[in-house]
């Protein structure tokens, strides 16, 4: 199928950093290809802002394969655009029709704050993560084989699709609370289903219950938003697990 082209006007978020005031810049962009992705149409954008002399649009990106998370955007009041279990970087812009005007904005939440223009600062994410989020098992030169210890294939599979979670933060977004629990309790689950991650399982659920509250966000409004917005599908039976796991953790503690 051959190539199309379409021109758009953009609604683009521009704020030089988290202290000063925002605000929605319009640009038109002609001759945009149907067959490039959405970040490919933003490199576009900037090229001709650098033409023009003016500052280009500061935008988060990495793999480009919908994989590490970084390149989140809000776009037209939805996270990661139109598509349904889709990343910002693999939308393509044949979601789109010639004359159509899009807005494009980062992140809201007071967690994460901006950093510039479509750019904010995740790093709660991190800090959740390094809270609770690894196994203490000893692998250095005694590594035991994948299939030592036998898994009950459900679990295994409630286990994978848990960690496929790759904290881009479109459930905080999409949040009217701007809560976190989906994230957190992906992050929880992956652990506690596993025989690996059973010797911390308590103080984990704990301690990253805990810096999520810390790091300001929101709790769950039981709307289910964030499975809905999620790009690849998070259950919200996750949150249930962590809601449980914090409940016999928190019955059963010496603290």
């Amino acid at each position: 199928m051959a190539s199309k082209f379409i021109n758009i006007t953009l609604k683009v978020w521009r704020q030089k950093n988290a202290e000063t005031k925002g605000r929605l810049e319009t640009y038109q962009l002609d001759k945009v290809s149907t067959d490039s992705s959405f970040l490919e149409m933003l490199d576009q954008l900037n090229e001709q802002l650098i033409q023009n002399k003016n500052e280009p649009v500061a935008f988060d990106h990495d793999c480009r394969e919908g994989i590490c998370g970084s390149c989140s955007l809000y776009i037209n009041g939805r996270a990661h655009g139109p598509q349904k279990q889709t990343t910002t970087c693999q939308l393509h812009m044949r979601s789109f029709s010639d004359g159509d005007t899009v807005y494009i904005e980062p992140w809201r939440s007071k967690a994460f704050p901006i950093i510039k223009d479509l750019v904010v600062d995740r790093s709660a994410f991190d800090r959740i993560q390094q809270s609770g989020g690894f196994v203490s098992v000893n692998t250095s030169g005694n590594t035991m084989d994948a299939n030592a210890i036998p898994i009950p294939k459900a679990d295994a599979d409630s286990a994978f699709e848990a960690a496929a979670c790759i904290g881009c933060g479109a459930c905080v977004a999409s949040c009217k609370n701007s809560s976190a629990m989906l994230f957190v309790g992906a992050k929880v689950s992956q652990y506690s289903l596993l025989p690996q991650g059973q010797v911390e399982s308590k103080a984990r659920v704990q301690n990253m219950v805990r810096q999520m509250d810390e790091e300001g966000f929101g709790n769950c409004t039981n709307t289910g938003a964030c499975e809905v917005e999620c790009p690849k599908g998070i259950s919200l039976e996750n949150i249930a697990r962590m809601n449980r796991d914090f409940l016999k953790a928190n019955l059963n503690s010496d603290k």
